[in-house]
């Protein structure tokens, strides 16, 4: 049957509107919710710069970060499907995973070194790892179950130095011969303001602990449906890491002091010029391989590690906590 020139115009208008629906759909930017590990702060300045500079848009994304802290649970949220990715503070985390046989997986090792350290005051004779054997160190729960099995195997220390750290800074400054736990762009900047001269400041990775840092973790079951969202969003992380490293971190200041009233330019400043001083971000495979880079080497050296302080099983598959395609592209490199 022959369609009357007015239904024949109607249905022209109706499939134009549809195809005209489906480019707009097929351009328009893909949603992901990224979770980080702790509340904003230089320590994700990559990624909010990666908003603020479009990083993430140009490769069409559209990413919303949400904010951690102690009472959430990340993977949790990503392994219910609330998250497509979020990022697990060290190599031993990962490993965890996959002990427990969670289906989670690293594509990406944003630092290269894990900024974990530990705190002392000046002048008492507490300037080095060896020398906090024996003596009082608060450290958080987290703690005593991740990193702190490194300090009693390299430096001898035991559990009955243990206290608690409640993340609260007043008994170390109340008292001269404290010592705590800390993340080398946050407390350090803040002891020093209010001691009024630099604490000291001991960074695990330079005494041999090689775990990475920041990891970008998604579900195996998103490596396999859509591996091409993976790797665009380790690209662009990766670019927005270099953007606020040796550009103008500006844009992603005013994000994260948006996010975290708390955080001021002179913190910020602080996380940014450390984190460079100390290679936490560029150093190591990162120099050539590119920022987020990763090695099956490290992995089996810090993996036997581990397992030599009894924290995992002998013979456990440590290369199912990440995987090497998404990254040591040289993405950003020479930019």
């Amino acid at each position: 049957m022959k369609l009357l020139p007015a239904a024949l115009t109607l249905l022209v208008a109706t499939l134009s509107g549809l195809a005209c629906g489906r480019a707009r759909a097929a351009n328009a930017p893909q949603r992901v919710t990224f979770g980080i590990d702790w509340q904003a702060e230089a320590a994700y300045g990559g990624y909010y710069e990666a908003i603020a500079d479009g990083i993430y848009a140009r490769h069409g994304l559209a990413v919303t970060i949400r904010q951690g802290g102690p009472q959430v649970n990340q993977a949790q949220l990503l392994l219910a499907g609330r998250l497509d990715f979020s990022l697990a503070s060290n190599s031993l985390i990962a490993l965890n995973y996959v002990h427990e046989h969670l289906p989670l997986v690293a594509v990406a090792a944003m630092f290269q070194k894990d900024p974990s350290v530990l705190i002392a005051h000046p002048g008492v004779g507490d300037d080095t790892l060896t020398a906090l054997k024996g003596k009082p160190i608060e450290i958080s729960g987290d703690t005593r179950a991740g990193w702190w099995n490194f300090l009693k195997a390299r430096f001898g220390y035991t559990d009955d130095q243990i206290r608690p750290y409640t993340f609260n800074l007043q008994p170390f400054l109340a008292n001269p011969r404290a010592i705590q736990q800390g993340y080398l762009m946050d407390e350090p900047y803040a002891l020093a303001k209010a001691m009024h001269q630099q604490p000291v400041v001991l960074l695990l990775a330079d005494a041999g602990f090689t775990s990475y840092g920041s990891l970008i973790e998604t579900t195996r079951k998103l490596v396999a449906k859509d591996p091409g969202l993976v790797q665009r969003f380790v690209d662009a992380s990766i670019e927005g890491w270099y953007a606020y490293l040796y550009g103008d971190p500006k844009p992603a200041d005013a994000l994260i002091r948006q996010a975290n009233p708390d955080m001021t330019e002179p913190v910020l400043a602080y996380g940014r010029q450390v984190m460079r001083r100390h290679g936490i971000v560029d150093s190591g495979d990162a120099k050539t391989l590119g920022i987020g880079a990763m090695s099956q080497t490290r992995w089996a050296n810090f993996t036997g590690l581990m397992i030599s302080q009894t924290l995992f099983p002998r013979g456990m598959d440590y290369q199912q906590a990440f995987t090497l395609r998404f990254v040591n592209h040289g993405v950003g490199l020479g930019k």
